[in-house]
Order: structure tokens, then sequence, then C-alpha cells
């Protein structure tokens, strides 16, 4: 079988996963690959995401592993089954391989963290800002159209159907710069209000004079499938996004989510009553920069 050339995020991820398991049972890859009739290249192989494994063989080298929930193998063998296939596919070679694969990541999670310091997380932005953005940063190996039309595709999944939950915290620094000029940004601004109505999305606003600690300058988006040990997080980088996915990192980003969320302000709510809205909230926060605009 020849070896993949190019390897999506999930291929990849189910490879990490697989050694992470064997590792942490304590499974050197020859004893691995003779329990299971593999060869240990193959078995090198599959760990680095550059092949397939069969169902059968995956759960026999859980099964071997050991100290492994129902749950989790059911998720593995998903990830080994899945075509990679969707609605992104229509886009391969117009966009970037990290476009590709954030989408099919969305779209197999259950919940998404997203925390940004100084831009509206791509799920929420308007048409008319995601112009004004690549506007001034061509996006690499792409049209700028694709790229447009592939970013607003990718919030369909906000209304869809098993929709997952979306949080995310907005530092309040994103809310002031206008990108593409106040019109442009007090319409961005309103989106986020209309937003917040669904069930599903919940935006904070972390305010300046909130307190600060290690972690408040770095986006991230923490995506999360019905498995916890699966997660991943995306950091977002000038030349190319890290994604992490050890336990540590995982743990790490959970915990530094729940402070962003202890630090800000209260969610947008837009059906909060008079006498609630003379509270400090993100809504209040929001409505105050509308002015300004």
């Amino acid at each position: 079988m020849a070896l993949r050339t190019k390897i999506s995020e999930r291929q990849r991820r189910l490879g990490a996963e697989l050694r992470r398991i064997r590792e942490n049972g304590g499974v050197s890859t020859n004893d691995a690959a003779a329990a299971t009739g593999l060869r240990a290249s193959f078995l090198s192989n599959i760990e680095a995401g550059r092949t397939a494994i069969a169902t059968e063989r995956l759960r026999n080298l859980c099964e071997h592993y050991g100290s492994i929930s129902t749950p989790h193998l059911e998720a593995l063998v998903a990830m080994s089954e899945s075509s990679g296939k969707g609605w992104w596919s229509a886009y391969q070679e117009r966009v970037t391989r990290h476009a590709l694969n954030l989408a099919e990541l969305e779209a197999c999670s259950v919940h998404l963290c997203s925390y940004e310091p100084l831009l509206i997380p791509g799920l929420f932005q308007t048409e008319e800002y995601i112009r004004a953005l690549f506007g001034d940063v061509k996006p690499k190996h792409a049209t700028t159209e694709d790229a447009i039309a592939f970013r607003l595709e990718r919030q369909r999944i906000l209304v869809g159907e098993n929709a997952p939950a979306v949080h995310a915290v907005i530092h309040e620094a994103a809310l002031h710069m206008q990108y593409g000029g106040p019109s442009v940004t007090r319409r961005q601004l309103l989106h986020l209000i209309e937003l917040s109505r669904l069930p599903n999305v919940t935006i904070q606003v972390f305010p300046f004079r909130a307190r600060t600690f290690l972690g408040v300058s770095t986006p991230f988006l923490y995506m999360r499938p019905p498995v916890e040990e699966l997660a991943t997080v995306v950091l977002e980088h000038p030349n190319e996004p890290i994604y992490r996915d050890a336990l540590a990192h995982l743990s790490q980003y959970r915990v530094l989510f729940d402070r962003l969320k202890e630090s800000a302000l209260p969610p947008i709510t837009p059906s909060t009553t008079t006498e609630a809205q003379a509270v400090p909230s993100s809504l209040l926060l929001i409505q105050h920069l509308l002015y300004d605009f």
C-alpha cells in the first residue's frame, strides 16, 4: 500500500492517539506489531498517519493495549473509517490545507471553545469584515474569493443539524479594531448580538480592566469531539497554525479557557431586562461601543 503524500489532521490525530495509547500501556512498537500480526514499520506508518489501518486490526491493537474505554475505542474506529469527505471537499486545491483540516475537525466536534485577542472569531465574522481582513493579507495558496466563500460556508455549522456548542471569549481590543472602517465594525458588533440569540452560542467579552495573566495574548481554538481524549487545540501563528493534542496540552488550555471565562464579563444576552443592563456585561460594553461608530 502506497504511503500518503498528504496527511489530514484527522489522520495525523488518529495515529498520534494510537501511539499515545501504546506508550501509556508500556508496549513497544515491536511487541505491538508481533501481537497483532503487523510489521513494526507498518505500525510506525500507521502511528505517523502515513497509512490507514483496517478496523479489525485497530480493535485488536486497542484490545492488546488494554485500559481503553468503549466510547474511546468506538471514536477511534469512527475516525479510522471516516472518508474525510464533506462540504469542504469541493474546495480541495482551492484553499489551504489548514482550512480543510479546520472544517473537518469542526464538523466532528460537539463543543468549540475560542479565544481571540485582536479579531472576531472566524465563525462569527460578517462577509464585509472577512473581505477587509483578506484585503490586507492575501491567503496563501487560495484566491481571495475562494477563501471568503469557504469561511462563510464554515459558519453554517452554527445553525446546522447537530450544531456544536460554541463558546467564545473575545478581548475588548478586538471590538475596537476597525477592520474595513467604522461602518463595517458597527455591523460586525451588531452581528455578534444577533448570533448570541442562538441557543448553542455563548459570547463573552474580556474587558481591558480585567486582570491579565499568561496566555491572554495568544488566540486559540479548542475543538472537542464526543470523546474528550480526542480533542485538539489549534494555535494561530503567522506562518502555520500549531496543533496540540497531548493530554497535558489539552488540560492546560481547558484551565486557561476556564480562567478567561471567569475573568470575562457575563455573556451577551439580548433578552436581558432593562434593570439587568445596568450591571456590567458583554452586551452593555458592546452597546457603549456602538455609540462610537
